[in-house]
């Protein structure tokens, strides 16, 4: 049999056994592993809390009849009590004098324990009064229930029972006892602690513990369940004939006093209540486990896809040689072996192509390249001698204008040069108020000249606006549009008010116009270019202007345009001047 070496395996392979013996295995593993060290560890836990939780139900109805039973001990040996029961009264009035006087104190201790719902008083005394918590012993009474249960321990000590509510049903807890340790008479007298069932329900009904309690007394027979199926309040039903599934976990505690002696509280767990946390959590443990198969074998395709990538490229390019195609293998260089033979091979290949390279073609590049730059040289001072050669002009009639004293056209002329100068050499981004309200004066000058009398304007500047910096060509296509399109159309008095002023941290600006305003569609256009994200076109435009303002002042500039046709339009904009706009070098 021919023995297969590690090296005659395919790189594939061998990622597919590291994948095998590295991931797969070990997470099938692990997975199951832990699943069982889980679940045993939730059912312990479970047991624990569920235990601390049975534990809290017994002390707590424990404390509730501690309570009871020392308020009947208290009252076991109140001498006040016993006269008041006692007693031979000539007249009702002498028992009411005396009720108000004692039973008024034993009432005391109602208020003071969440406990305890009343405290009744038994006797058979002909002339006590049997009202208000004082009843009689009476044949109802020696038949009922307590009485005949209670009959030979209450002397001894108290004793924990169930008395009869309205309805019939033994739902109330109660503890009882006989008071005879100041027995000079032949009344009997028992003591009747009420205890309230609404604290009896609240502390059964713990929500903690997840399972049915069961409180059973010394013979196992059941005084109290949660379990709604049990009839637990018309009769005494023995534990034992309750059908409790093997597999459920019983837990027990039980009490030592004696006046509850052998009493005790069962709880009973279902198993799938101790497991269910565990098995709610499987489907999450599958996804898990599936995550942890996913990601490794994507990440070894992956690995793989790239190492036989990579080496398939560069067998590609070496073909490639033997036909004088020196194409050099492109992508980022790596530090990897791979990497490394890459940047052998491109080096190798270059060096092969230099030598090739005839040195008539790179002297013929050379000759293009220093041509093309004379090209550029030349379209340069080109575009510097045409302005500079304007500018000469006008200001040369300027100057013979003058020297005839037609002053009239010596200022038009300086107000276009100035216009032209600063459409051709936009050298800064931005300007001054000042230098934008003079360059729109400029302007409106020359307008002024074209229309004579047909149009005037009005520029109110106040000064402490003057020294803020704005983006250049801010104010003056506004200026424009309100000339040519507003006053143009108009046969006479036509009209263009400025006025920039500062209103707290913001620079206002208002350009208003009495012309023949602008149409529908045209200012539909005109808010529809405000949505754009980019500035368009070269010429200064309001769009323009809007795209700017935006850019430089993000949300902390304002703009809005009313119109009215054959009214006018008024332009009002405010931007912010505190700290001025962001990411401008001022």
């Amino acid at each position: 049999m021919k023995k297969i070496h590690l090296n005659d395996i395919r790189i594939r392979n061998k990622l597919l056994l590291i994948y095998m013996f590295s991931v797969f295995l070990p997470i099938v593993l692990t997975n199951v592993i832990f699943y069982n060290v889980t679940s045993e560890n939730v059912r312990t836990q479970k047991l624990h809390d569920n235990q601390l939780a049975l534990r809290q139900v017994a002390n707590s109805f424990k404390q509730g009849i501690e309570d009871a039973v020392g308020v009947a001990s208290v009252l076991y040996s109140d001498a006040f009590v016993y006269q008041l029961l006692d007693k031979r009264y000539e007249s009702p009035v002498d028992f009411i004098l005396a009720y108000n006087n004692n039973f008024r104190d034993i009432n005391k201790y109602t208020p003071v324990y969440s406990s305890i719902r009343s405290i009744d008083l038994f006797t058979d005394n002909p002339t006590v009064i049997t009202a208000g918590g004082i009843f009689a012993i009476d044949e109802e009474v020696k038949q009922s229930h307590w009485y005949q249960t209670t009959l030979d321990t209450r002397k001894k000590y108290p004793v924990v029972t169930r008395v009869a509510a309205e309805n019939g049903d033994l739902s109330r807890f109660t503890v009882v006892r006989a008071l005879d340790s100041h027995d000079h008479s032949s009344n009997e007298k028992v003591i009747m602690i009420n205890l309230n069932q609404r604290f009896i329900h609240q502390l059964f009904a713990n929500e903690t513990f997840e399972g049915d309690i069961y409180l059973l007394n010394e013979e196992n027979n059941i005084e109290y369940s949660t379990k709604k199926s049990i009839s637990w309040q018309s009769d005494y039903i023995s534990f034992e004939s309750i059908q409790v599934p093997d597999s459920s976990t019983v837990l027990e505690e039980s009490y030592m006093m004696q006046y509850m002696s052998g009493w005790k509280v069962v709880g009973v767990m279902a198993e799938d209540q101790l497991l269910a946390e565990v098995r709610k959590s499987i489907p999450s443990m599958l996804y898990l486990a599936l995550w942890n198969f996913v990601i490794p074998t994507l990440f070894i395709v992956y690995i793989a896809g790239n190492i036989h990538f990579r080496l398939n490229t560069i067998v590609k390019k070496m073909r490639k040689v033997k036909d004088q195609n020196f194409e050099l293998i492109p992508g980022k260089t790596y530090k990897d072996e791979i990497g490394v033979l890459t940047t052998e091979f491109n080096r190798m290949s270059k060096k092969i192509k230099d030598l090739i390279n005839d040195v008539y073609i790179a002297r013929i590049q050379k000759k293009d390249l220093e041509i093309q730059k004379k090209e550029t040289q030349l379209k340069a001072l080109q575009s510097q001698i045409n302005p500079h050669f304007l500018f000469n002009v006008l200001e040369t009639i300027r100057m013979r204008s003058l020297l005839k004293k037609e002053h009239e056209t010596a200022d038009i002329i300086r107000n276009m040069a100035q216009l032209l100068r600063n459409s051709i050499t936009w050298d800064k981004d931005f300007v001054t108020v000042k230098e934008e309200v003079q360059l729109i004066q400029a302007f409106l000058e020359i307008q002024k000249y074209r229309f004579d009398d047909k149009m005037t304007y009005h520029i109110q500047l106040e000064e402490s606006a003057e020294h803020i910096l704005i983006p250049n060509m801010t104010i003056i296509p506004f200026i424009e549009n309100a000339s040519i399109h507003g006053i143009e159309p108009l046969k006479t008095n036509g009209k263009i008010n400025l006025k920039i002023e500062m209103d707290n941290n913001y620079l206002t600006c208002m350009i208003e116009d009495n012309g023949v305003g602008i149409d529908k569609n045209t200012y539909n256009e005109i808010v529809a270019s405000f949505e754009e994200d980019e500035i368009a076109g070269e010429s200064i435009g309001i769009s323009n202007v809007y795209q700017r303002l935006k850019m430089y002042y993000q949300d902390q500039f304002e703009l809005k345009i009313e119109t009215e046709q054959d009214q006018g339009t008024t332009v009002y904009f405010k931007i912010a001047v505190h700290g001025q706009a962001e990411g401008v070098d001022w």
